[in-house]
């Protein structure tokens, strides 16, 4: 994964710089802009270089060849809304821009606000397809979904590892944390006092820690708090914490500060290694393979949501973008480039079959736990 810095974007009255991120896999550039507003946006190189990629995966061919092309070789024209999950956001970023080279009258507008926020704008019927990195809230947000006839399917997409990490620069002696070190920091009993990394751990150095998380409205924010706080309900501690819905932001923020220790999606750590380091979790780093058994204690699924309605309705763009999306063609490949885990294939059978079957609603209890223990077979289950 390379990181470059694009040309400084002046105006009168600011100048703007963005750094940027290569996708390995997809000719694809994402690019961020310095400070609280920036978002994951595809740099005018990057554009230009997506019709190389497409012919390099052989994307249209291959679709073509077994039955699946969008439209039937027409192109597709349509507006959809996604909006939620910033952690899901280069999936399907990237799954945008693909299907739009294709289709270059479909307009396509993805958002990252958060997996809450996509949520409501969803449920209200504001958006087609929600991004989420945690299911949907049965006790809040179904009501919601119901009240407004929004029915909809839930497609695991792909895994994710929230990790812990650090900046990489001048602290070698940061290399793993427990469950128990995590809480004792992020508790909200823990503002205002423990404010040193040495009253975390007595033999680590008696130097500020500085903080970096989540928003409240975040998905991250949400399944850490539930896994390592265990209190989903109230908020963990924030007045001294540097807190944004934009994981770009909080990967700033740690790589400028070498007292600093922060929290977000793998893909964001897999993109920034040259600043930062993950920390192992009760003795367990964030990898592949330890996001995919489940080993690594903050793994977690990754979700879109589709709108049943959006399916059915005069909208000639919804169908053909999921189906571009979730194709066997596609989706391993999308979620590889943007750094996060792809799903055992029977995994990913049963989550392909969810969409092709419509089966709507949700898999997952009140508790948030998928029924019948894991995930594939609650899948199975929901037939």
């Amino acid at each position: 994964m390379a990181r470059s810095s694009c040309p400084i974007i002046s105006s009168r009255k600011s100048s703007v710089r963005w750094t940027c991120t290569s996708f390995e896999g997809l000719a694809l550039v994402v690019c961020s802009r310095d400070g609280p507003k920036g978002g994951w946006v595809l740099s005018g190189i990057a554009r230009s270089r997506l019709l190389a990629e497409v012919a390099v995966l052989a994307l249209a061919s291959v679709l073509a060849a077994c039955g699946g092309s969008v439209g039937g070789g027409e192109a597709i024209s349509g507006n959809i809304k996604i909006e939620g999950s910033s952690t899901v956001y280069p999936i399907t970023q990237a799954a945008a821009e693909l299907f739009r080279e294709e289709n270059p009258d479909a307009r396509i507008e993805v958002g990252g606000a958060g997996t809450s926020d996509g949520f409501e704008a969803f449920c209200q019927g504001d958006t087609q397809i929600s991004d989420a990195s945690r299911p949907i809230d049965q006790a809040e947000e179904v009501p919601v979904c119901e009240e407004n006839g929004v029915e909809f399917i839930e497609i695991p997409v792909a895994y994710d590892g929230i990790s812990v990490v650090v900046n990489k620069n001048g602290n070698d002696w940061a290399k793993d944390i427990t469950s128990e070190e995590l809480k004792k920091i992020w508790e909200p009993s823990a503002e205002g006092k423990i404010t040193r990394w040495s009253q975390v751990r007595s033999d680590w150095p008696d130097d500020e820690l500085s903080l970096y998380g989540p928003g409240t409205e975040s998905g991250t924010y949400e399944f850490f708090n539930e896994t390592i706080v265990g209190n989903e309900e109230e908020v963990s501690r924030q007045s001294d914490v540097e807190m944004s819905e934009d994981d770009n932001v909080l990967v700033q923020g740690v790589s400028g500060d070498k007292y600093a220790l922060g929290y977000f999606g793998y893909s964001y750590y897999e993109n920034n290694l040259d600043t930062l380091r993950a920390l192992a979790v009760d003795g367990v780093k964030p990898t592949e393979d330890s996001i995919r058994t489940g080993e690594y204690l903050l793994s977690r699924p990754l979700f879109i949501y589709v709108s049943t309605d959006a399916l059915k309705k005069n909208n000639k763009a919804v169908e053909p973008f999921v189906d571009f999306y979730l194709s066997k063609q596609n989706l391993d490949r999308l979620v590889k480039a943007a750094k996060y885990v792809t799903m055992p294939a029977s995994l990913e059978q049963e989550s392909r079959a969810q969409y092709e079957d419509r089966t709507t609603g949700t898999v997952f209890t009140d508790e948030g736990e998928p029924e019948g223990g894991d995930l594939e077979t609650a899948l199975e289950q929901s037939k």
